[in-house]
């Protein structure tokens, strides 16, 4: 018998593999706490139920559809692609050879057509669905015959998320309701949820096998990207598109007119989103016009090198509302005189008290208002006033020196009639309080990119006179040099008090397409602009429409007048600062409002945070103990 004895290893071969084996250890180890990209993926647990699976925190149900309508109509799927819940959708699409479709398709006439000869002869009442099929397997014979559609089988599944059942039951309710409407039926996959999560999930694996018979011209109505989008490819930049993440790029002066009014409560970002409009409109070589009631816009009109014009009665800026526009259109030449005539009516009844308050569709006369006598002798001293300065009706006059309230006054002081009684009211602004900024020649020069009027230093009385008039002056500066100008008029709502200005204001607003102007209106007082007559057709003369977060109180009145969805109104008081609603003609989608920090920068008016010292906190603190009060 013969002993085999094990080898001796000598001690350098005994290290080495020990070495080995170590480093083999600690290899695995080192394997173990590797951080693969599937460790980011994949969620912490997955477990199945009959009827829905968990998600690690999620609970998701996923579902098949096997019933369509006889007729598919073009955007069937938007509804479920364009709704808010979050939801995943997979489609399986299979080419089928045409020449065992149209042998299928003869075979299935056949057998129709033989079972409606047998329902006829057993006196049965005629199958309106044995026809149709006949009709639609005919036609669609026809159609593949001569390759005007090919055919296809399509596998349509997709999966609900919610955090928790209850969420997750109200989901799958709404969405099965959403496709019932279009007689589209689905059905969660009871006991495969797994497999149908596999179908739906982006490893194109059709576990189910669920399918359905479509045309190419069906199959086209099926498109999924439907989703809304508002992008013209040229203009600036409103936003990000909240449905897609699309860019909203809009011009707006490629509308039917390039008017826009903005409704926001107060801090939902209606100035931020105005102002970064005109620094990139201003990019592309629109001038901009700007009342500006809260002093909100001189940081950015000093950053651009614009004109700030501060309007107060210790200023030394001075508007002549008599000042006529040197009109270059042959149309407004000849009534130049008789327009600005009936613009300062209106200015005149503000002035003088005799203006109508509209509060909520209702107008009260709440100051005395000019008779009919007082408007004709009114009329007759305007027009006196002007022939005095030498301007009449003949063009060639206008190029001479327009009188002012100042010479009105004594006109109306030295006439008879009921002229000393308006010449009273009128003579604070002459010689009165509110002498001065109104009743003496112009001084301003607005030959500037951007130009901000502000008013906030004007008294409460004196604010809708003021908007008035500045709005005449650019008025009349848009049609003396018609280039792309954009006017933004902020706290629209003060105008809209009266009637005298909120018909001239709508009165520019209709006629702004004419002369390449473009109107922002902008209020926070949602209510008194739109409860108004001249607010509503104002937001009605309006192609575009910025609806960013408001208050309750008013979200019926928005939601009759932009006819909102239930979805829509329901966000609208909702929506963080710098999202809303952005409508362009027929078209809106969900904006949410986005600038560089540049842009930022320039813009903002949000006060920065208040620095806490905590060194001279501390050493208020020592002091104190030590029985010492800080200085």
């Amino acid at each position: 018998m013969a002993l085999f004895k094990k080898p001796k290893l000598d001690p350098v071969t005994v290290a080495q593999l020990q070495q080995t084996a170590e480093k083999h250890e600690v290899d695995a180890a080192f394997n173990k706490g590797i951080v693969d990209l599937r460790d980011f993926i994949a969620p912490s647990s997955l477990e199945f139920k009959s009827t829905y699976f968990q998600l690690g925190t999620k609970y998701a149900r996923s579902y098949y559809v096997y019933g369509y309508p006889r007729q598919v109509f073009t955007g069937w799927m938007s509804s479920l692609v364009n709704t808010d819940e979050v939801l995943d959708i997979s489609m399986y699409i299979y080419p089928v050879n045409g020449r065992v479709v149209l042998e299928n398709l003869r075979k299935k006439v056949s057998q129709l057509e033989a079972g409606i000869q047998i329902d006829n002869e057993k006196g049965k009442v005629r199958d309106p669905g044995k026809q149709a099929a006949i009709q639609d397997a005919e036609e669609m014979r026809d159609k593949l015959q001569v390759g005007e559609e090919h055919f296809f089988r399509l596998g349509f599944y997709f999966t609900l998320y919610g955090n928790s059942i209850d969420e997750l039951d109200f989901v799958s309710h709404k969405i099965e309701s959403l496709l019932g409407q279009q007689l589209i039926y689905s059905k969660p996959a009871s006991s495969q949820q797994e497999q149908t999560m596999n179908s739906v999930i982006p490893q194109f694996t059709d576990q189910l096998q669920i399918r359905r018979n479509f045309g190419t011209g069906a199959l086209s109505t099926s498109f999924p990207f439907t989703s809304a989008n508002l992008s013209d490819g040229k203009g600036i930049l409103y936003g990000v598109n909240m449905h897609n993440s699309g860019l909203v790029l809009f011009d707006r002066w490629s509308l039917e007119n390039s008017n826009s009014v903005v409704f926001a409560k107060s801090g939902a970002g209606k100035s931020f989103a105005v102002k970064l409009e005109a620094l990139r409109s201003m990019m592309f070589g629109t001038e901009i016009f700007i009342i500006d009631p809260e002093n909100e816009y001189q940081k950015m009109a000093e950053a651009v090198g614009g004109a700030y014009i501060r309007l107060s009665l210790n200023s030394t800026v001075r508007i002549n509302p008599f000042d006529l526009p040197k009109v270059i259109d042959s149309e407004d030449v000849d009534s130049a005189l008789r327009t600005n005539l009936i613009t300062l009516h209106g200015l005149f009844r503000l002035m003088m008290g005799g203006a109508q308050v509209q509060l909520l569709g209702a107008t009260a006369a709440t100051l005395p208002a000019l008779s009919p006598v007082e408007e004709s002798d009114l009329d007759t001293a305007l027009i006196q006033t002007y022939s005095k300065a030498g301007i009449t009706n003949d063009p060639l006059t206008h190029v001479s020196k327009p009188p002012t309230i100042s010479d009105l006054y004594d006109v109306l002081l030295h006439m008879g009639g009921t002229g000393p009684q308006l010449a009273q009211r009128l003579r604070k602004y002459t010689t009165g309080t509110f002498a001065g900024i109104f009743s003496q020649q112009s001084n301003i020069n607005i030959d500037n990119p951007m130009v901000v009027f502000n008013i906030r230093d004007l008294e409460d009385e004196l604010r809708p006179v003021a908007m008035y008039i500045v709005l005449n002056y650019i008025w009349n500066k848009t049609k003396t040099d018609q280039r792309r100008r954009m006017l933004i008029v902020d706290e629209a709502w003060q105008l809209m008090k009266y009637e005298d200005t909120a018909n001239f204001l709508f009165s520019v607003a209709k006629r702004a397409r004419k002369y390449n102007l473009g109107i922002t209106t902008i209020t926070q007082d949602v209510e008194d602009f739109i409860g108004s007559r001249m607010g509503r057709a104002i937001v009605a003369n309006a192609s575009m429409q910025l609806l960013l977060k408001q208050s309750s109180s008013a979200i019926d009145l928005l939601a009759d007048v932009f006819k909102l969805t239930s979805e829509e109104k329901k966000r609208l008081p909702q929506f963080p600062v710098g999202q809303g609603l952005f409508f362009a003609g027929q078209n809106h989608v969900a904006i949410q409002i986005i600038a560089s920090e540049t842009e930022t920068n320039l813009i903002s008016t949000t006060p920065p945070p208040q620095l806490i010292d905590l060194d001279k906190i501390n050493n208020q603190s020592a002091n104190n103990d030590q029985g010492t009060a800080p200085v």
